[in-house]
C-alpha cells in the first residue's frame, strides 16, 4: 500500500528529515544535458511566476519508504526508492543558490539556506539532510560545506560548477531575472509527487516495477496510432496513399524530427520529448474524419519537404540545392525550423526559389561570422528556433529573415566588427574543426580558380607554426611591442584567420623557417597558400595585412545585417567568464592564456578582472606562474594570501613562489572549457552514398604529415587495437580522426572510447568524455590511466588535465618500448569497459 500526495521541494526538505540513497541505487550521473534542460525549466517557471506568483512546474515523482532504522521520534527517515538523481540535483542547485547570495548579497543567506534545506544542524550524526550513495559523499559534502574542493572533477563537482556558471550569468541575459526569483522557483515552484511505501512493503519490489518498462514506443509511434485512432472509416485508404509514402521517406527518428519541427513553427519552446502530447492536444481540436486526414495529408507534404532538407542532392533549383548542401555540411540542425518554413513557403506560392536561396545565403553568413568572431555558439539554439515565430510576415521573406536576424543580441557581426576582430579571434579555436575548414574551403573556391584543387582532402595549416623555433623567435621579434616577448605575440597571432591557410598534408611544412615554407607554399594549387608565398617574411605586419584582405573578401562574399544591428561588444567577455567558471580547482591559467582566447591582449584582461566579479579570477597568474603585483580581492574586507587559496585547492607553488607549470590550463585548453570548440564524436555508420575509404584516408594523411614510420607504428596499434576486440571509427572532416571504440553506441552501456588519433600528431586522450562514462565516470581510474600514460618517455599529462582532453604526439608511437607499453595500457581500459549493466535496482 502506498500513498502519494502532491508537494513542493520546500515540504520535503523543511524540519527534521533525512534521506538516504540506497546502496543498489547507481551514482549520481546527471550531465550537462539534463542539468541544462532542469536550468532552463527553473528560469522559465521565475519568468512566469514574475506575472503569476502562484505557477508551478511539475517534474516528476520520488517515491520513498521509511527507513527500516526510524524510531518513533527525532528526525524522519526515509529511503530514496526512485528519483534520486531529481532530488541530489536540486540540492546541488540549493548548494550554488547559497553560496551564491553568500557572496554577492548577505552572508546571512548561507545560515539561511544550510538549516532550513540542507542540514539539519541540531542532529550530529544525522546532520546531512540527503545521504548520497557513498562514492558521491564526499563531493556532495564539499558542495554542503563549501569547502575548497566543491566543485571538483566528478560528476556532482561538475553539476554544482554549471550551476554557479549559471547563476553568474543570470545579469547577462536578454531577459534578466534576479537569484531570489530563482531560489522561489526551486523550493515554492517545482512540483513533485512523493509516493511514499508503508512499513512492510517490499521496497525492491517497487523500484523493479518502475525500472522494467520494456521496449518503449516512439513518439512518432504513439502519435500514429492516435491519428488512425480517429480514422474509424478512412483509416485503410489514408494509412496506404498518405501514411505509407511518408515512413518510406523517413526513418523512424526522422519523423519524429518532422513532427517536432511542425510545433516549433509554432511555439519554439516546444522540446522534443514533448512532441507526441503536444500535437495530441493540438489535434484534439480535429472533429471529424475530413479534418484528421487533411492533418495527415499536411504531415506527409511536409515530410517530402524534410526529405529535400536531409538529402540537399534532391532539389531541384541549382541556387536553393547549393545552400541546403552547405547548411548541412555545416552540421546545425536547430535549422531545420527555419528550412522547413522557407521551402513550405515556396511549395505553398508565397515565396520564389530565389527569395529562399537569399534567406538561406543570410543564414549561411549569420553561421559564419558568428565563428569568425567566436561566437558560433552563443545562444544558437533559442535564435534559430524562433525566426520563423517572430520575424516580420510583411516583408518578403528573405528581408524578415535578415531583419530578424539583426536586431537584438544575435551577434551577427556587421562589417566594422568583422573587420576588427578577424585580426584578433583565434579564429583555430572556435567552432567545430568542421566549420573552421568549411569557411577556408568556401574562402578558396570564391577565386573561381582555373585550376581546381580537390578541397576535401585539404587541412588547415599554421603558417607561424603552433610550435616555436629560434628562428620563428627572430622573425617575430621584428615587430614586437614595448615589454612584449616572442611567446606573447606567437600566442596573439598563431590562430588567427590571417595566418591559416590550407595544405595538401605537406608534412615538410611543421614548424620549418618561413623560407622552407614559402617555397612549398609557392608551388600550391591553392590560391590562399600562393598569396602567402609571396611576401619575403612572415611576422605580425603580415598576418594582420592578410586578415584584413580576407576580411574584405568575407565582406563580398557573405552580406551582413542590416543597418540596424544591436549594438555588441567586440571583446567576448562574456567567454572569458564562462573558461575561467569550468577552471577546475588545482590548476591555473594566465593574462595571456585568456587574452589568446577572446582576442584581445593581457592588459585588458587585467583591467578586467580587477574591475568586474568573475568566477575563479584568483586562478589567474602571471605567464611565469606569479601572482600579479597589482592583484587585489574585489571584496574590500579579504585579505588572504591567494597563493594559500590556491594552495587549498591543490595548486603546487615552489620556493620562489612560481605554481607548477604542469597545472596551467593554456588557450586552447580554455577554448574546450568555455565550450566554444565543440569536441569531435565518433559517428557509427557512412553516410548515404558515402564510399570513402576513410581507414585509407587516415593512414594516407598520417603518412603524408607524420612520415612512413609514425604511419606503420600508428598501423600497428591500430591492429592491436583492434586484435584485442577493439573496433575503429572514423571522423569525416578534411582531417579525417581514428577513434578507438571500446563499446559501441549499442552496448547497454553507451558507447565508450579512450583516445582519438589525428593525422596532424596528436594521441589525444579523451577524459572530458569518460568523465561521464561507466566505469570510467569514476575519477579513481581515470586518474590510473593518466598515471599509466605517465609511463610512456616523453608523455607527462598533468592531474588539472582530468576534464579535458589533453595528447600527447602520434610519435611516440614509433618508439618500440613505448608503443608495447601503451598496448598494455589500451588492453587495461578495453577489460576495464566489457562491464556490464548493473542489476536493475542500479538504474535509477
Amino acid at each position: 500500500m502506498v500513498a502519494a500526495e502532491e508537494t513542493k521541494l520546500q515540504g520535503l526538505l523543511e524540519g527534521a528529515k533525512q534521506y538516504h540513497v540506497p546502496l543498489y541505487q547507481r551514482t549520481y550521473s546527471w550531465t550537462e544535458l539534463q542539468l541544462a534542460r532542469i536550468w532552463d525549466d527553473v528560469c522559465q517557471l521565475a519568468r512566469d511566476r514574475a506575472d503569476h506568483p502562484a505557477a508551478t512546474h511539475f517534474i516528476g515523482s520520488l517515491v520513498l519508504a521509511p527507513s527500516p532504522a526510524m524510531g518513533p521520534v527525532g528526525v524522519a527517515e526515509y529511503l530514496v526508492v526512485d528519483g534520486q538523481q531529481r532530488l541530489t540535483t536540486l540540492t546541488i542547485l540549493l548548494c550554488a543558490i547559497r553560496d551564491h547570495r553568500a557572496q554577492h548579497e548577505d552572508p546571512k543567506h548561507r545560515l539561511r539556506l544550510d538549516q532550513q534545506y540542507l542540514t539539519n544542524p541540531w542532529e550530529e550524526k544525522r546532520w546531512l539532510k540527503l545521504i548520497p550513495t557513498q562514492a558521491d559523499r564526499d563531493a556532495y559534502v564539499a558542495c554542503v560545506k563549501a569547502t575548497p574542493q566543491a566543485g571538483g572533477d566528478n560528476p556532482v563537482g561538475r553539476a554544482y560548477r554549471f550551476f554557479a556558471k549559471a547563476l553568474t550569468a543570470l545579469g547577462d541575459a536578454e531577459d534578466p531575472i534576479d537569484v531570489g526569483q530563482i531560489e522561489s522557483a526551486v523550493v515554492t515552484g517545482l512540483a513533485l509527487v512523493a509516493i511514499t511505501a508503508q512499513p512492510g512493503d517490499n521496497v525492491y519490489r517497487i523500484f523493479e516495477s518502475l525500472n522494467n518498462t520494456g521496449l518503449q514506443l516512439t513518439q512518432a509511434d504513439l502519435l500514429r496510432n492516435y491519428l488512425f485512432m480517429r480514422l474509424p472509416t478512412r483509416g485503410q485508404t489514408v494509412y496506404e496513399s498518405l501514411w505509407l509514402p511518408l515512413q518510406q521517406r523517413l526513418t523512424s527518428t526522422e519523423l519524429v524530427l518532422l513532427f517536432w519541427l511542425d510545433l516549433v513553427q509554432r511555439n519554439p519552446k516546444v522540446k522534443q520529448t514533448d512532441t507526441y502530447s503536444t500535437q495530441q492536444v493540438r489535434l484534439e481540436k480535429l472533429h471529424t474524419e475530413a479534418d484528421v486526414e487533411a492533418e495527415v495529408r499536411r504531415f506527409s507534404r511536409l515530410g517530402a519537404l524534410l526529405r529535400v532538407i536531409l538529402h540537399p542532392s534532391e532539389e531541384q533549383d541549382p541556387g536553393v540545392r547549393q545552400r541546403l548542401e552547405r547548411l548541412s555540411a555545416w552540421g546545425t540542425t536547430t535549422v531545420y525550423p527555419v528550412l522547413l518554413h522557407l521551402l513550405d513557403r515556396r511549395d505553398q506560392g508565397t515565396a520564389t526559389s530565389a527569395d529562399i536561396a537569399s534567406a538561406m545565403l543570410y543564414l549561411e553568413s549569420f553561421f559564419v561570422r558568428r565563428l569568425l568572431i567566436g561566437r558560433s555558439t552563443m545562444n544558437i539554439n533559442r535564435i534559430l528556433l524562433s525566426v520563423v515565430t517572430e520575424m516580420d510576415k510583411d516583408l518578403p521573406v528573405d528581408q524578415a529573415v535578415r531583419a530578424y536576424l539583426s536586431t537584438g543580441r544575435k551577434h551577427w557581426a556587421p562589417d566594422a566588427s568583422l573587420r576588427a576582430l578577424v585580426r584578433t579571434i583565434p579564429f583555430y579555436l572556435n567552432g567545430r574543426a568542421s566549420q573552421r575548414s568549411l569557411v577556408l574551403r568556401w574562402l578558396e573556391e570564391s577565386y573561381d580558380s582555373k585550376e581546381p584543387v580537390a578541397l576535401e582532402k585539404l587541412t588547415i595549416e599554421h603558417v607561424l607554426p603552433q610550435t616555436l623555433s629560434d628562428e620563428w623567435r627572430q622573425m617575430l621579434a621584428v615587430d614586437l611591442d614595448a615589454d612584449e616577448t616572442s611567446d606573447e605575440a606567437h600566442d596573439a597571432l598563431v590562430h588567427t584567420l590571417g595566418n591559416l591557410t590550407l595544405t595538401g598534408y605537406n608534412s615538410e611544412m611543421s614548424n620549418k623557417p618561413f623560407a622552407a615554407k614559402r617555397t612549398a607554399l609557392a608551388q600550391s594549387g591553392v590560391r590562399l597558400s600562393r598569396d602567402i608565398a609571396d611576401k619575403e617574411r612572415w611576422g605580425r605586419l603580415e598576418i594582420l595585412a592578410r586578415a584584413d584582405a580576407l576580411a574584405e573578401r568575407i565582406i563580398t562574399i557573405w552580406p551582413g545585417p542590416t543597418e540596424q544591428a544591436g549594438n555588441q561588444s567586440e571583446v567576448p567577455w562574456d567567454v572569458m567568464a564562462k573558461a575561467l567558471a569550468e577552471l577546475p580547482a588545482g590548476s591555473w591559467t594566465t593574462y595571456g592564456d585568456l587574452a589568446a582566447l577572446i582576442g584581445t591582449a593581457p592588459q585588458p584582461v587585467g583591467n578586467r578582472l580587477a574591475s568586474h566579479p568573475t568566477p575563479n579570477a584568483h586562478r589567474v597568474l602571471q605567464a611565469g606562474g606569479i601572482v600579479s603585483g597589482n592583484f587585489q580581492w574585489l571584496e574590500p574586507d579579504r585579505t588572504d594570501d591567494p597563493r594559500d587559496v590556491l594552495r587549498a585547492e591543490g595548486v603546487t607553488f615552489d620556493q620562489y613562489g612560481r605554481a607548477d607549470q604542469t597545472q596551467r590550463i593554456g588557450a586552447a585548453e580554455l577554448a574546450q572549457l568555455a565550450g566554444v570548440t565543440p569536441a569531435e564524436v565518433p559517428e557509427p555508420r557512412p553516410r548515404p552514398d558515402d564510399d570513402v575509404d576513410y581507414a585509407a584516408r587516415f593512414i594516407e594523411q598520417v603518412t603524408a604529415r607524420q612520415g612512413p614510420a609514425v604511419a606503420t607504428a600508428t598501423a600497428v596499434v591500430l591492429d592491436a587495437w583492434t586484435t584485442m576486440g577493439g573496433t575503429l571509427l572514423y571522423g569525416r572532416n578534411s582531417e579525417t580522426s581514428c577513434f578507438l571504440m571500446a563499446r559501441s553506441k549499442q552496448h547497454e552501456l553507451g558507447d565508450i572510447w579512450p583516445a582519438v588519433l589525428y593525422p596532424s600528431g596528436k594521441f589525444e586522450v579523451v577524459f572530458q568524455y569518460l568523465s561521464v562514462r561507466t566505469p570510467f565516470d569514476d575519477v579513481a581510474l581515470r586518474e590510473e590511466l593518466r598515471q599509466r600514460l605517465n609511463q610512456l618517455p616523453g608523455v607527462e599529462i598533468a592531474a588539472t588535465r582530468l576534464t579535458l582532453r589533453p595528447g600527447f604526439p602520434l610519435a611516440v608511437l614509433a618508439d618500440a618500448d613505448a608503443r608495447d607499453a601503451l598496448l598494455d595500457h589500451l588492453r587495461w581500459f578495453y577489460d576495464q569497459a566489457q562491464v556490464s549493466v548493473p542489476d536493475e535496482g542500479a538504474l535509477v
